[in-house]
């Protein structure tokens, strides 16, 4: 018994004495921003609803108050745990560049000192994907946008959103972000299925051609992605996985497929949630080696402020309008993020 004790002191002190980690925490998030459009009718695309003679009265208030929300949850993703604003933003549903300036000189955003990395693409809306980066935790060294080429039954072009692809360095460490918004699911989930495995096969070739060039790459891919982490997109064609057990070298691992599961959502349509709003990533960032960037954990964030507070639609994503009236909110999704971490040296 007397061996027994001195034994366990022994350990203990031998803890104890160890010397204390810290980490770089790194918040990675995508954030659907709903329809963010300025008030000028473009002659090239279908915004005419967005202005202030269109059918949702859109004037110069109304988007000044969509930019102060918008920016004010921008601003409050993962900051419970970081302190401060993700470090990098995927955004989908903005109208242009000019949108995007306005956003980040907002006052909630503009000591963060972000970035832009935004292409025009082909919608036929007129809307884009975009990356804002804090300009202190990432350096872009490359970027490239991807022309997703989509067509109807009578071999027409169906214009939708290109996918953004932009590679960089964060703490010493080569990453590449790619932002995706895949085709909606206007006409039905299953009539729609083929252009988003479309849009994922597109993705894959990404992702192919990166490893083709640097093998090791860390990739971490995000948007709304219209489909669900179980649906065919993901798990047949990008094959992700759901289980950090089942991963090898060459797998893409999907931590909102377990939150799916567990009954969490970015969205809701007719009492059902949707988990649309994901992060996905190669599996080289998903390892208990704190000296090299590594995935910690994901979340939706969906506080109270952002949730419709009474009524038919409470505790869905409060949305800017509803039934086509006004509602004064933010988003019809909530935003997906996702930590990193890497040990200090």
């Amino acid at each position: 018994m007397r061996l027994l004790i001195c034994l366990l002191v022994l350990i203990s002190t031998s803890l104890y004495g160890q010397k204390s980690k810290t980490y770089t925490l790194r918040t990675i998030a995508f954030y659907n921003c709903e329809n963010l459009f300025d008030t000028v009718n473009d002659s090239l695309t279908f915004d005419d609803d967005r202005t202030p003679e269109g059918s949702y009265h859109w004037t110069r208030e109304r988007y000044l108050q969509k930019i102060e929300n918008l920016s004010n949850v921008i601003s409050k993703i993962g900051e419970d745990t970081s302190k401060t604003s993700p470090d990098i933003v995927g955004l989908c549903e903005v109208e242009n560049l000019d949108v995007l300036e306005d956003l980040v000189q907002h006052p909630n955003l503009r000591e963060k000192d972000y970035g832009i990395i935004h292409f025009d693409s082909p919608d036929a809306r007129g809307i884009d994907v975009a990356l804002l980066y804090k300009k202190a935790a990432f350096i872009p060294s490359s970027f490239k946008s991807h022309r997703l080429l989509l067509f109807d039954e009578m071999s027409e072009r169906k214009y939708t959103r290109d996918q953004l692809v932009v590679g960089g360095t964060m703490d010493r460490e080569n990453i590449y972000f790619i932002v995706n918004h895949w085709p909606s699911r206007r006409g039905g989930a299953a009539k729609s299925s083929p252009l988003r495995v479309r849009a994922a096969l597109l993705n894959k070739r990404i992702i192919d051609s990166i490893q083709e060039l640097d093998l090791d790459a860390k990739i971490i891919a995000m948007g709304d992605l219209n489909d669900d982490p179980i649906d065919d997109s993901l798990k047949k064609i990008l094959k992700t996985k759901g289980k950090k057990r089942q991963l090898d070298s060459i797998s893409l691992y999907n931590p909102m497929e377990a939150m799916f599961k567990k009954g969490i959502g970015s969205l809701a349509y007719q009492d059902k949630w949707n988990l649309f709003d994901q992060l996905f990533m190669t599996s080289n960032l998903v390892t208990e080696d704190r000296t090299t960037l590594s995935f910690w954990k994901a979340g939706i964030f969906a506080p109270e402020f952002i949730r419709t507070d009474k009524g038919r639609f409470k505790g869905y994503p409060l949305r800017t309008y509803s039934g086509g009236s006004y509602t004064a909110g933010y988003s019809d999704h909530f935003p997906a993020y996702l930590f990193l971490l890497k040990e200090v040296e």
